[in-house]
């Protein structure tokens, strides 16, 4: 009986570890300017970086709108968010664009514009306004939105993410299907969203993840997850990167799936410092970016179709 166990213990293992390899196998196909996997999908472009952000923004023909969403239970409190529409005649996934440690910026709203160019409904919630003075505007200084995200309280952020959800979803151009994807804190927190179980049940269904360089859950936590994962890491960030083994052996464990890339060289944030190419670091982050940011939109019409 032992040996039996042992042999069926051995097939489940290797299952998983095939998946996984045939995932890799498939991603590793994936390079900018190459084809992307999904149907009708076409040739993919990077998003900008932090320098040529507001650039990008200015010449982009996609349309996009600021909206109030009204919080779910909290009379009179609302989230405000950006949401950016691709140019397709057919309903279109949500992806939640979650922005990093620095709060709103013009980056982040880039990011969300290209989200959109993919083919993809891309909404960007301002998790941290109700943090900052009234008049504050939407795009903040770096050093107060990192006050405004040390504020906040795990619970709320997630409640938010449900409701921007919520909203994106039902778009009249909308489907009933969503993605997430973060940078840094955000990256945290779009990990922390795959683990997390709404209060409600009928709601949107999350059908994929991306975390940029963003720490995952604890271990405990991971057999909650709901998703597929895509983690993107930099290898000259070893805060977060040292951490990545061991998250890829609990979700072996666990029979989730997690794909992992680490990017030696790059340096934390690298997609939004992909052309800092003064130095070596500098290099990394383009060649890191090259290489991720296909991986994302395959990874997205993998799981939300297009």
């Amino acid at each position: 009986m032992r040996n039996t166990l042992a042999v069926i213990a051995l097939v489940l293992a290797g299952g998983i570890f095939a998946r996984r390899n045939q995932l890799l196998t498939e991603f590793d196909g994936v390079r900018h300017g190459g084809a992307i996997g999904g149907a009708g999908t076409a040739l993919t472009t990077l998003p900008p970086s932090a320098a040529s952000a507001a650039d990008q923004l200015a010449k982009s023909p996609r349309h996009r709108e600021y909206v109030m969403i009204p919080t779910p239970g909290v009379p009179g409190d609302s989230i405000r968010a950006w949401v950016f529409y691709p140019q397709v005649s057919h309903k279109a996934p949500v992806v939640i664009v979650i922005h990093e440690i620095f709060g709103m910026s013009t980056w982040i709203k880039a990011v969300g514009d290209q989200v959109a160019a993919e083919g993809f409904i891309a909404i960007v919630p301002d998790l941290i306004h109700r943090k900052l003075p009234p008049e504050a505007p939407d795009t903040m200084v770096p050093d107060e939105g990192v006050r405004g995200v040390r504020a906040l309280q795990a619970p709320d952020v997630q409640r938010d993410l449900d409701a921007a959800a919520a909203y994106a979803t039902h778009l009249p151009s909308a489907l009933p299907l969503y993605a997430t994807v973060g940078f840094c804190w955000g990256g945290g927190t779009s990990f922390a969203h795959a683990v997390h179980m709404p209060a409600t049940t009928g709601g949107p269904t999350l059908k994929a993840t991306v975390v940029y360089y963003g720490p995952a859950p604890d271990s405990a936590q991971l057999g909650n997850a709901r998703a597929p994962i895509l983690g993107l890491y930099a290898g000259n960030d070893a805060r977060i990167s040292s951490t990545v083994p061991g998250t890829d052996s609990s979700m072996q464990r666990l029979h989730k799936t997690y794909v992992d890339r680490i990017y030696a060289g790059a340096g934390h944030g690298f997609l939004r410092a992909q052309d800092d190419a003064h130095d070596e670091i500098g290099s990394a982050n383009a060649t890191a970016t090259a290489d991720a940011w296909p991986r994302t939109v395959a990874w997205f019409h993998q799981y939300l179709g297009s």
